[in-house]
């Protein structure tokens, strides 16, 4: 991986031609430091002639995404260039530092825009190198967001000048001093384990802050993706139609949505699906959300030793907890449970759909001791809430405290939301993905069609 990672850079060159022969005949300049100098150079002149004009440093800048490899292409051109003096100048050096209210809300403080450098000081080194001046450049210190106010980094007269970041060519007066423009062009996951990697360890960030400041999706060719543009409207629709409800229920939770799990709902509601991938990807699904809820689950703090003599202070996981399926769906669910519990117990209730309205509770199997365990209560689809109001009684019934008990789908409709949050307003809610609602039929759409049938191959 590390390989791969270092590997993958491209570059695109502008402005190559032009001036290569200006820094070829640099090679004639004084390798002396005090001979650069615009003073030095008039008191060596001979009397009654004319100083003659001193050779500004060719000025290289390099350009590209966060985490690209510009570091790398700058330290290989340097190698390039060692009959050469030549000075790299970092953009992030000049970072404006932090007020003491941007610093208690960094994390929604935008380093990648314009304004977050100081340009204008950018620039007055720059003019003061290009005219044969030393400079000290600012430290910037990554951890503090802040410059290090007695710490500098002194940078004499060069040959060349190499001028990196993100944004060096954004300013046109800085665009202006450079003689050769250089874009580094790297794919963007490679691009982000690098900065995850780079951030993590050097600037003392967690991943989450970084994930946070980078983009949530690219788009391939902008705007002519029109596939990947209603596939961000349909995503942004969702989670507008979800917020409203957990907003209106706390106890309604649904697994944190990316693309992988947008595509395996895509793939499960494929009516073209064959039902080996149907099982496949409902079953990946389906562990999400199991996983998810015994995330919330009680638990209680716990101390172990570890193999290096070391304390590791965790937690305990809740011990008594069991599953029930409605039939015959929600024993769809019941490996899922399996896998991540070993050893639970899964108990059953069949309930016998009568119309739209009239549900019969036909048969039922539960654990002796159901009344003094965490209920995790199986169901792939949410539809009318009627089935599942039913069930939950009957584990009321029991003995089983509402809080205690939570229900697992893979999809959910608002109507069944509401139902069962209202009758049952202790019971949590956790699903993949809520729908748009039930239609005449009172199926839920898009919904998933007969998921039993379409699971365990009968349709």
């Amino acid at each position: 991986m590390e390989d791969v990672l270092d590997s993958a850079v491209g570059a695109h060159f502008s402005g190559l031609r032009r001036d290569l022969r200006r820094l070829s005949s640099s090679s004639s300049l004084p390798s002396s430091p005090s001979s650069a100098t615009c003073n030095d150079a008039s008191a060596a002149a001979p009397s009654g002639l004319a100083s003659p004009a001193p050779r500004q440093p060719f000025v290289i800048g390099v350009c590209g995404g966060t985490a690209s490899g510009k570091t790398t292409v700058c330290d290989m051109i340097i190698q390039q260039l060692h009959d050469h003096r030549v000075v790299l100048v970092n953009q992030d050096s000049f970072y404006r530092g932090l007020t003491e209210e941007e610093s208690e809300h960094v994390e929604e403080y935008n380093f990648d825009h314009p304004d977050a450098f100081d340009t204008d000081q950018l620039l007055e080194c720059m003019g003061k190198l290009k005219s044969g001046q030393s400079v000290n450049i600012p430290i910037y210190d990554f951890k503090n967001h802040r410059r290090c106010s007695e710490s500098f980094r002194k940078v004499n007269v060069s040959d060349v000048i190499i001028l990196e970041g993100i944004l060096v060519f954004h300013d046109q007066r800085v665009r202006d001093l450079m003689d050769m423009k250089i874009f580094v062009d790297t794919d963007a996951d490679i691009r982000l384990a690098r900065r995850i990697r780079r951030d993590t360890v050097e600037r003392g960030r967690d991943v989450l802050s970084v994930l946070e400041q980078y983009a949530d999706v690219i788009i391939p060719r902008g705007g002519d993706n029109h596939v990947a543009i209603d596939l961000i409207a349909q995503h942004i629709c969702t989670k507008l139609g979800q917020h409203d409800l957990c907003k209106l229920y706390p106890n309604v939770c649904v697994v944190q949505t990316t693309f992988q799990i947008r595509g395996m709902h895509t793939l499960i509601r494929d009516r073209e699906i064959t039902t080996p991938d149907f099982v496949f990807y409902s079953d990946r699904l389906i562990r999400l959300v199991v996983e998810h809820g015994l995330g919330n689950l009680p638990f209680t703090e716990k101390q172990v030793v570890t193999p290096t003599g070391s304390v590791y202070s965790g937690v305990d996981f809740c011990k008594k907890l069991c599953g029930v399926s409605i039939v015959r769906s929600g024993e769809s669910m019941e490996n899922a449970l399996r896998a991540c519990c070993k050893g639970i117990k899964i108990g059953k209730i069949l309930i016998h759909r009568v119309g739209d309205d009239g549900q019969q509770l036909i048969y039922n199997k539960l654990p002796s001791d159901i009344a003094e365990r965490h209920v995790l209560l199986m169901d792939p689809v949410l539809g009318t809430g009627n089935s599942a109001n039913q069930a939950i009684q009957l584990l009321r019934s029991t003995g089983v405290p509402e809080d205690h008990i939570m229900f697992l789908n893979l999809i959910s409709a608002p109507e069944g939301i509401h139902c069962v949050c209202k009758r049952f307003p202790g019971v949590k809610i956790v699903t993949s993905e809520i729908d748009a609602g039930l239609n005449e039929e009172y199926r839920v759409v898009p919904g998933l069609g007969e998921y039993g049938d379409r699971y365990f191959g009968t349709d």
